[in-house]
């Protein structure tokens, strides 16, 4: 899962990238408004992290962009603000939680995976597609009761692939998940990564399924 990190504080927008990045998460770190309202209007992210007080357009202006064409994608908003007044003006704007400066990266990630899961799963702790099973508080998959040794793109991938429960996703819709803004997103490579997934998945009750001109659906065997 993609998210969009913007913080215009070098030291913690970093720290923060970092952190997320090691629970797995493809992360784009940007530093001011304008770059994150373009962003929004261009990228697939699961989530955006927004810090209020950005340089030349406001974490809240940001916000009510995004509103403003119909994304009902998850927000966090960062504030150093505290007053009540400001929290409800995000929240009014369609904020979905708040975290006041200063915070612990471990609640950051906790409530990155809380919003998530009630975006991605439904509020559900996991989601399923045969014998095939992927719990989004451990980010991990298992596979008839096993755990499932994943590289963090292919794990992208397969995340990509079952919270979208009987959808075609395109080679370019996967490679937007996988690839953040400072590599060259590749299409043809999620054709390797989707071959070492089927690798991964043979023998089991869940395949890949490529359907051609199209992309990739995952499905169970028994569907």
């Amino acid at each position: 899962m993609r998210i969009l990190l913007v913080e215009d504080h070098p030291q913690l927008g970093e720290s923060v990238q970092q952190a997320l990045k090691g629970a797995g998460w493809t992360v784009d770190l940007l530093r001011d408004g304008i770059a994150a309202d373009l962003a929004l209007a261009s990228e697939e992210y699961a989530l955006a992290i927004l810090d209020v007080g950005l340089p030349r357009l406001d974490g809240f202006e940001v916000l009510a962009r995004l509103r403003g064409r119909g994304k009902t994608l998850p927000v966090l908003m960062l504030t150093a603000r505290g007053e009540v007044k400001d929290r409800v003006h995000g929240l009014n704007l369609g904020a979905d939680d708040y975290l006041a400066k200063p915070f612990e990266l471990s609640e950051l990630e906790a409530r990155v995976k809380a919003l998530l899961r009630r975006s991605v799963l439904g509020g559900e702790q996991q989601q399923s597609c045969g014998d095939l099973v992927y719990d989004l508080g451990a980010r991990r998959f298992s596979l008839g009761g096993e755990g499932l040794t994943l590289t963090s793109r292919e794990q992208a991938v397969l995340e990509a692939l079952i919270a979208r429960p009987g959808r075609v996703m395109s080679k370019e819709q996967l490679a937007a998940q996988v690839f953040g803004l400072d590599q060259e997103a590749s299409a043809d490579a999620i054709e390797i990564y989707v071959h070492r997934l089927r690798k991964k998945l043979e023998g089991s009750g869940v395949r890949i399924v490529t359907f051609r001109g199209l992309g990739y659906l995952l499905e169970a065997l028994d569907a």
